[in-house]
């Protein structure tokens, strides 16, 4: 997932035309109790409390000024566009689609930040008997004609909304949803997969993807920080390093999302989370500490860590193929190791943000050091890391630093 606003990009928008609300589209608008446009309305009491923090949930579920922001950012068609472009992200979706065809066919699905629709599209391509696509960007009007341009307003249902707000009358059978941001989870859209999960999911129903896990690994990049900060030092026969201090705080104060690739990584990477999407809580995603020991393979400067991650479109032990074999023992894969990228056997399909492997519009995030440090061959960096999620802004905002880090 992306979430910056594209400055230049056009946006969608609802119109009052009664046109956004032709077909199969339903809007769900966040405490409000007026139809943005001229679609069918489904708003209940209770969809109503969860949205405008009404007294069902005591106000747990609100929209908030911050939720408002992140899904307008994504009306932007610029970042649609991105993501789609991404082929090893929408080529590996397709593909686990179909995959698991058998368990699509025939079934309900239910695709969580339907965005643009094309997962949902495939869904009904793979026979799903309905596909109920919910986003709550105004993206979601555009999606509405692309199903209707595709003949699937009778199987593809738009409804526009959060999935706290939206109602469904029956239970799915898939839920699928490209939920990772930066970092894996930066934006916190995994919440939102949780909640449909715990809403609407058959017991034993399918959840692509599966499981994701972040990885961390030191990374020595002298050219960043010479582009960044040794630029300073003289420029046009000038000495500027008075603005050095400024220049790292700019550069090194927040993450980087950036592609660094394999040579720059100076170690083994480790496993900072695993996620299984079957049994994921709200609480874990609050706040993350891992604690890290590094051996480095190289004598190099060592400027930061990054981090990347990967997700497996697998699914529960009980998903049996047609060998009567489970598709997927998630236990295997706690550990984070990698998996193979094409299906073989039981091994599911990863989509891969590694430094190693083609890029993705996710890249990898770096936490860049002020100082660089000089490293020996097997020398050691332990400590831990905490990602913690903002209590303000749970959708972009947030913590993410490395505590008691030790050379030895």
């Amino acid at each position: 997932m992306l979430s910056t606003p594209i400055d230049g990009h056009c946006s969608a928008a609802a119109d009052n035309n009664g046109t956004a609300g032709d077909g199969a589209l339903r809007l769900f608008p966040p405490g409000k109790g007026h139809s943005r446009g001229g679609g069918e309305q489904r708003w209940s009491r209770a969809s109503a409390a969860a949205a405008g923090g009404g007294e069902s949930d005591g106000g747990k579920n609100r929209a908030t000024d911050y939720d408002v922001a992140y899904f307008q950012s994504y009306a932007h068609l610029g970042i649609h566009e991105e993501m789609i472009k991404d082929s090893v992200r929408t080529d590996t979706y397709r593909a686990a689609i179909f995959h698991y065809q058998q368990y699509i066919a025939g079934k309900v699905v239910l695709d969580v930040g339907c965005g643009t629709g094309i997962l949902a599209i495939f869904c009904a391509q793979a026979g799903a008997r309905q596909v109920y696509a919910v986003d709550a960007s105004d993206i979601a009007v555009q999606a509405n004609e692309v199903v209707k341009a595709n003949n699937l307003s009778d199987k593809v249902i738009v409804l526009h909304g959060r999935v706290e707000d939206v109602e469904i009358d029956e239970k799915v059978d898939v839920i699928i949803s490209e939920w990772m941001g930066y970092m894996l989870l930066y934006e916190s859209m995994l919440g939102s997969v949780v909640t449909a999960r715990d809403r609407w999911l058959k017991p034993g129903g399918l959840i692509l993807p599966s499981h994701a896990t972040l990885l961390m690994a030191p990374i020595t990049h002298p050219d960043r920080y010479s582009q960044s900060i040794d630029f300073w030092n003289e420029v046009y026969g000038i000495n500027m390093s008075a603005m050095i201090p400024l220049a790292k705080q700019c550069a090194f104060e927040e993450p980087s999302v950036e592609l660094i690739n394999g040579e720059n990584v100076m170690t083994w990477a480790e496993v900072i989370k695993h996620v299984d999407c079957y049994t994921v809580t709200m609480d874990e995603l609050e706040s993350v500490t891992a604690k890290f020991n590094f051996k480095s393979m190289m004598r190099a400067p060592f400027n930061g860590f990054a981090f990347w991650f990967n997700v497996q479109f697998g699914g529960p032990a009980k998903l049996l193929g047609k060998d009567n074999t489970p598709l997927l023992d998630h236990k295997v894969y706690e550990n984070g190791s990698p998996a193979k990228k094409r299906m073989n056997g039981n091994k599911p399909l990863v989509l891969s943000t590694a430094p190693e492997d083609p890029p993705t519009h996710w890249q990898q995030t770096v936490l860049y050091l002020y100082e660089p440090t000089d490293l020996e061959q097997d020398q050691v960096i332990e400590g831990s890391v905490t990602l913690s999620q903002s209590k303000e802004n749970r959708r972009t905002g947030g913590r993410s630093f490395v505590k008691e880090s030790v050379m030895r």
